[in-house]
């Protein structure tokens, strides 16, 4: 008779701190990133892939965390909201979405700043119908979406005026 397994040695990087923890293997990743760690800006929503509250980057590709199990990310590079302050600062999307007002009760913010983040990577001058692309795995039950896309525009603006990339 095999043994069974339960548990797993996860080998993984956290918003650029490499990370060695035991994980359950039917841990999701939401629950690591705000339970085992306590990275709570990762929202859980839905907690079907839904709403798109919990979007993390994953190796630099958007993911719903409340759908990927933490040991399937042995060896991966993963990021939060939490990440992307530099020196106590907002990034651009972060100043965009708090100047432009594309937040109202702030829980889906995370997920589509992080949505936002790896699009801005792959394509750091997406039209309006790229962006909305882009968040379309994502859903804000307050704002509607203009001022979201503004908020985006507003750190793809202020970006190009610094001449770097997301």
């Amino acid at each position: 008779m095999s043994e069974k397994r339960n548990k797993t040695l996860l080998h993984c990087t956290v918003n650029g701190k490499e990370r060695d923890d035991v994980v359950k293997d039917n841990l999701l990743l939401a629950d690591y990133l705000r339970e085992e760690i306590g990275l709570t800006g990762t929202k859980i929503g839905c907690d079907g892939g839904e709403c798109g509250c919990c979007t993390v980057l994953i190796d630099g590709v958007p993911q719903h965390a409340c759908l990927r199990l933490a040991a399937t990310c042995q060896e991966a590079e993963i990021e939060t909201i939490e990440a992307l302050a530099e020196q106590n600062r907002l990034s651009a999307l972060q100043r965009g979405f708090h100047e432009k007002l594309g937040t109202q009760c702030g829980f889906c913010t995370p997920g589509m700043i992080m949505a936002a983040e790896g699009m801005l990577r792959e394509n750091p001058n997406p039209s309006e119908d790229e962006i909305r692309q882009g968040l379309a795995a994502n859903l804000c039950r307050c704002t509607g979406y203009v001022k979201i896309i503004e908020a985006v525009q507003f750190a793809i603006d202020e970006l190009g005026s610094k001449g770097k990339a997301a």
